[in-house]
């Protein structure tokens, strides 16, 4: 399984920063996240998936920067067809991802699984709020996104000295509004479309 490669005009207003230099910053000798970490959200998504009878064939992973989900699917699950793309170009270049902007990009096709970790806060509202629909027109089956909010910032769940600060700090409550559009949550970061055939527990949804 390899990720699909392709590159596209993508918005300079946050592709630049991007760069070589940020990924030395944040991805090196002591990364903000690391692949083992990712393993095992790998692993618990797709149980859970496997849990509610949602089956993964195809992964979407938006914002993918080193590529952890994708090879961990290639050693864990490697029947599951696996899509990496980020606004980067160093790190599309660099880990075999489309260079793609979600923000401006609508995936041609759906997947039953589109994971978006740490990437929404880093672009406008109005950028934002389209990235979400097209998260939406992507997403056939689950959707899991890590989004940290001002709220976060506020209550100590973000260590400020290891954390990328340079964002766009908005609430929880501003995602939710703008997802709940699109999506009912589920809990620990997993949502669902709204359209799905999938049946849910009223208290596996988060209340409304």
């Amino acid at each position: 399984m390899r990720a699909e490669q392709a590159t596209e005009q993508v918005s300079g207003q946050t592709a630049e920063r991007f760069d070589a230099a940020y990924y030395r910053r944040w991805y090196g000798r002591h990364p903000v996240q690391s692949a083992a970490r990712i393993g095992h959200l790998a692993d618990a998504t797709l149980a859970m998936a496997k849990w509610w009878g949602i089956p993964i064939r195809s992964v979407l992973d938006v914002g993918a920067g080193p590529g952890w989900w994708g090879r961990h699917l290639a050693e864990r699950h490697p029947k599951v067809r696996y899509t990496g793309v980020d606004v980067s170009a160093h790190a599309s270049a660099r880990y075999g991802h489309q260079c793609r902007d979600i923000a401006a990009w609508t995936p041609p096709k759906q997947f039953d699984l589109v994971v978006c970790q740490g990437t929404l806060h880093y672009v406008d509202d109005a950028r934002c709020t389209k990235a979400i629909a097209n998260l939406a027109a992507a997403a056939r089956g689950l959707v899991l996104l890590e989004i940290p909010t001002s709220d976060d910032l506020d209550n100590g769940t973000i260590v400020a000295n290891a954390s990328d600060l340079d964002a766009h700090w908005r609430s929880a409550a501003w995602y939710r509004r703008r997802l709940r559009r699109h999506f009912t949550e589920l809990g620990g970061g997993l949502h669902i479309p709204n359209n799905s055939p999938h049946h849910f527990y009223a208290l596996e949804r988060a209340r409304t």
